[in-house]
C-alpha cells in the first residue's frame, strides 16, 4: 500500500447514499416524530442545531442510562457523545438522581441558599484551587459574568480570546481572525450585538508573541482561554505555552480566566489541576450537575477582595450579574452529589484509561491501513483529525476539516449503534463506559476505514 492513502470521493458518495438509505429504513418512528414535530417546532427540532445530525433527521430517544441510550425504534446505542459533555457523568447517574429526587420534595428554587451549596463550593475549591465560587445556570452565564467583573475591577474595556475559540454564546467571544490576520465576526455569528472589533482581540492558539502584542497597550481587562481548544477539534498547548500566558498576564495586570467546561475531561481538576495552571478566575458548567442545568465561576482571594471593594451591595441584583434561578436549590444538590459521588477521582482514573484505550484502538487502525490521519487525546476525551500530525492551532485544524467525510463516519457509526459527538470526530468517556464499548467502536471504525480505502 502507498505511504498515504487517497480518498476516492466517488466511493465516499456511494457509501453515503447507502448509509442514508439504511438510516431511514431503520428509524421509521424517529422519522415520523420528526415530521410531526414540524407542526410546532421550527424545522422539527427543539434546538436549532439538532437539524445537523448526520442521518438527515435526529434520533428520538426513548430512554437513557449510564453510557447507553435507546431510541424510539428500539435500538440500543453506545453513547460517546454524552450530550456534548453535558452527560459526562453518564445518563441519570444513580447518586445524582437520588439526591435530586430528595430535594424535589423539599424545594426546587428559593432565592435562598441551602447547605448543599457550601459542599459544592468546597469541592470546587478542592479540585481547582480557587477560593471563592458563585453559581449560574450555564457556563455561558459564568463566562459573561466573569468578563463583566473583570472589566469592572480593572476599568479596562477589551478582552482577548483564541482564534476558533468556544465559550458558549457570549457575544464578545464570537470573534476570529481572517486570512489577513484581522479581527472580525466569527463565521455564522447570528445577529451580533456589536462588531467584535470594538470589544475583542484574537490571537492564534499557541502564539505567545501574538498575545504579547495585544496586551502591550494595557487596555485588556481579561484573557479568556480554554486550556486546549475543543470546539474546532482538540488542539493541545505547546510545552511552556500556559506558563508564558500566565507570565504575560501578570506583567500587564490582566485577569486570566480559564474556561474548563469542555477540558474538565483532563482530570478531576480539569486541565488546571492536571497541568498545574494558576488562573485568576475559572469557569465550568455542563456536567458538574449530572445533567441538571448549572454553571459556576471561581476566583482567587485577590480577585474576591477587588470585587468586594468596588461593587456596591445595592446594585448586586441589577448590574447584569446573577439571575433568579442562579444558585437554585436543586442545582446545588445536583452539583454536590455529582462531584462527590459520581465524578470522583477514582472515576476519572477509569475514564482516562478508557480514553487511552479508545485512542490506541484508533491509532492502530490508522497505522495498519496507512491512512494519513492523527489522534489527539485530552484525558478521557479523544478525537481523530484528517491530517497526519497534531494540529498546532485552530486555523490548521479548520483547514483540515472535511464535512462530507465527517458526516459519513458519524452516520456509519450511528447505523452500527454508536453515537459520536456531532460536528467532531470526538469520543468522551463517562463513569459507566466500558472496555467493550470502546472495542466496539474500534471495530466499527476499522470497518468504515476499510470500506473507504479498500481496494
Amino acid at each position: 500500500m502507498p505511504a498515504t492513502r487517497t480518498l476516492d470521493r466517488a466511493r465516499l458518495g456511494r457509501l453515503m447514499e447507502r448509509e442514508l438509505s439504511t438510516f431511514e429504513t431503520d428509524h421509521p418512528r424517529s422519522l415520523a416524530l420528526h415530521e410531526r414535530a414540524k407542526g410546532s417546532l421550527l424545522d422539527g427540532v427543539p434546538m436549532n442545531w439538532m437539524v445537523r445530525w448526520a442521518g438527515g433527521f435526529p434520533l428520538f430517544v426513548e430512554s437513557a442510562g449510564g453510557a447507553h441510550f435507546q431510541d424510539v425504534d428500539g435500538h440500543d446505542y453506545i453513547d460517546f457523545c454524552l450530550g456534548d459533555t453535558g452527560a459526562m457523568a453518564g445518563h441519570s447517574p444513580a447518586s445524582t438522581v437520588a439526591a435530586v429526587e430528595r430535594q424535589l420534595a423539599r424545594g426546587i428554587t428559593l432565592m435562598l441558599p441551602i447547605e448543599d451549596a457550601i459542599a459544592a463550593g468546597d469541592e470546587l475549591r478542592r479540585r481547582f484551587g480557587l477560593h471563592f465560587w458563585q453559581f449560574t445556570i450555564t457556563a455561558t452565564d459564568a463566562n459573561r459574568f466573569s468578563l463583566r467583573l473583570a472589566r469592572h475591577i480593572t476599568g479596562r474595556s477589551k478582552i482577548v480570546v483564541h482564534d476558533h475559540n468556544y465559550h458558549g454564546t457570549v457575544d464578545e467571544t464570537f470573534a476570529s481572525l481572517d486570512e489577513d490576520g484581522r479581527v472580525g465576526p466569527s463565521y455564522g455569528n447570528i445577529g451580533p450585538a456589536v462588531d467584535p472589533v470594538e470589544t475583542t482581540r484574537v490571537v492564534p492558539f499557541n502564539d505567545i508573541d501574538a498575545l504579547e502584542r495585544v496586551l502591550a497597550d494595557g487596555d485588556v481587562a481579561a484573557v479568556l482561554f480554554e486550556p486546549a481548544l475543543t470546539n474546532i477539534g482538540i488542539v493541545l498547548p505547546d510545552p511552556g505555552y500556559h506558563d508564558a500566558v500566565r507570565r504575560l498576564t501578570r506583567d500587564t495586570d490582566t485577569i486570566l480566566i480559564i474556561d474548563e467546561t469542555h477540558t474538565f475531561c483532563a482530570g478531576p481538576g480539569g486541565a488546571t489541576g492536571a497541568w498545574g495552571l494558576d488562573p485568576d478566575m475559572l469557569v465550568i458548567g455542563k456536567t458538574i450537575g449530572g445533567g441538571i442545568p448549572v454553571g459556576a465561576y471561581g476566583f482567587t482571594d485577590a480577585i474576591g477582595d477587588r470585587i468586594t471593594d468596588t461593587l456596591e451591595r445595592d446594585v448586586s441584583d441589577i448590574g447584569g450579574i446573577g439571575g433568579t434561578l442562579a444558585g437554585y436549590a436543586l442545582s446545588m444538590t445536583a452539583v454536590r452529589a455529582t462531584l462527590t459521588e459520581v465524578m470522583t477521582d477514582e472515576a476519572f482514573d477509569r475514564m482516562i484509561e478508557l480514553g487511552k484505550r479508545w485512542t490506541a484502538g484508533v491509532e492502530d487502525v490508522i497505522a495498519s491501513r496507512e491512512v494519513p490521519w492523527h489522534v489527539t487525546r485530552l484525558g478521557c476525551r479523544a478525537e481523530y483529525h484528517f491530517i497526519p500530525h497534531p494540529p498546532h492551532d485552530g486555523a490548521e485544524q479548520y483547514a483540515a476539516s472535511d464535512p462530507e467525510l465527517e458526516r459519513f463516519l458519524h452516520l456509519y457509526a450511528m447505523n452500527r449503534r454508536i453515537l459520536m459527538t456531532p460536528f467532531h470526530n470526538m469520543a468522551l468517556m463517562c463513569p459507566a463506559s466500558t472496555e467493550a464499548d470502546v472495542d466496539r467502536h474500534t471495530d466499527v471504525f476499522a470497518a468504515a476505514v476499510d470500506e473507504l480505502f479498500g481496494d
